[in-house]
């Protein structure tokens, strides 16, 4: 094998890796750019459902719930561009450190062409050629010559396009170098912005938190508050899932005190489509943010008092209708002592959940169809909030919805 047909072959071998990897990190690079959208799509609809437009005062413990929430989608922002600018680093030494293979091995490969034409041009002649030919001891062995001949021509034209090829390579990579390096500028400039808009927030927050610690009692009272009136309702939530449990099963001749649900058939059919629309399932707002997730998080004003959501709380522009996100049927209307009311949708044994609404315009045992319009949210005239709190449960175990509702 020749020199140069090894490095033939440790070039297609290292461009092999190359476009691996390259595909690898092209694919980890559109996922970061699609995240970071995403991001700033909803810092977008932050902005617009809870920073303009209000013709309702925010308390200042809203505002302080507010900034903290865009201040995290911030920083998430922040990370994600920071991820991205490292791979774009990463990709432009690879393909610096590319560039320079290509050149060293194009030299080669120029240095062997050219010594080519050289013995090709001593060579020249179609005498000299035929004169080769001749001076042959038999016809097997011009046979030999003959193939060689053609053999070397082949091998020519074979470096000729090679050398294009390499030539053609340096220059893609050149181009793809300049416009890695413009994205990545473009992205230390957003990024420059998104960290200067997180001081400003950040100052922002400090100013309304010095104001609420001066009364800090009285703001932890009202967030126990909020969190034993959530309690009350999920504990009335419970009692009704437990009492149609019971009914479902005195129907089948089973134990009332069973902890699940004795299905119908059609029950079934509806629990089982419930199921594989996991992730897919339409938001119960038309436009909303998820401005707290499910679990347990610390308070923005005091982080050793916890607030635990057992669905999420979505916030949303005034007046905004609710949706049911999965046909079924209306197992309860609740109307707390608060007045904020709460519309519960059975999906054989799954329940969905839309509580505060300020109307309601389903009844018990209606069937519902999905996306239909079954009431509207609160606007809370103390705080400036629209919020629509959703739950998803299977039985009494309450899930996250952000499995369930689609890119939620």
């Amino acid at each position: 094998m020749t020199i140069i047909s090894r490095q033939l072959i440790s070039v297609f071998i290292v461009f092999l890796i190359g476009l691996m990897g390259a595909q690898s990190q092209n694919k980890k690079q559109q996922e970061l750019e699609e995240r970071r959208q995403e991001l700033r799509q909803e810092i977008n609809q932050i902005n617009k459902l809870l920073f303009k437009g209000k013709k309702e005062q925010k308390s200042v413990l809203t505002s302080v719930e507010d900034l903290s929430y865009k201040m995290s989608v911030r920083q998430n922002l922040i990370n994600v561009t920071n991820q991205q600018a490292n791979l774009l680093t990463r990709e432009i030494n690879e393909n610096q450190n590319a560039i320079t293979q290509y050149r060293d091995r194009l030299k080669v490969l120029k240095e062997e062409y050219a010594k080519m034409i050289v013995r090709s041009y001593k060579s020249r002649s179609d005498q000299s050629k035929v004169m080769f030919l001749l001076s042959s001891t038999g016809f097997q062995q011009a046979f030999k010559r003959l193939q060689y001949i053609r053999q070397y021509a082949k091998y020519q034209k074979k470096q000729k396009d090679e050398i294009q090829l390499q030539t053609e390579k340096l220059q893609e990579l050149n181009g793809l170098l300049l416009v890695q390096k413009e994205d990545k500028q473009k992205l230390i400039g957003d990024n420059r912005k998104a960290k200067d808009d997180l001081e400003k927030e950040l100052t922002e927050q400090q100013v309304l938190i010095a104001s609420i610690k001066r009364n800090l009692t009285n703001y932890n009272s009202q967030i126990r508050k909020k969190q034993r009136e959530a309690e009350r309702l999920d504990r009335e939530i419970e009692k009704i899932i437990r009492e149609a449990m019971a009914s479902s099963n005195r129907k089948a001749g089973r134990s009332a005190s069973s902890n699940t649900f004795a299905l119908t058939p059609e029950d079934k059919v509806l629990a089982a489509n419930f199921t594989s629309n996991k992730g897919k399932l339409p938001w119960p707002v038309q436009e909303g943010i998820v401005k707290m997730g499910y679990g347990t998080h610390p308070s923005p004003i005091d982080r050793s008092v916890k607030i635990n959501s057992n669905g999420v709380r979505i916030a949303t522009k005034r007046g905004e209708k609710v949706r049911a996100v999965f046909e079924g049927e209306v197992n309860a209307v609740i109307v707390p002592r608060n007045g904020n009311l709460t519309v519960m949708i059975k999906h054989g044994n799954y329940f969905t959940v839309y509580k505060n609404l300020s109307k309601i315009y389903v009844k018990k045992g209606d069937k519902v169809s999905t996306k239909e319009v079954i009431g509207e949210v609160l606007t809370n005239k103390a705080s400036g909030e629209t919020i629509l709190s959703f739950l998803v449960l299977k039985e009494l175990k309450t899930q996250n919805p952000a499995h369930w509702i689609y890119k939620m």
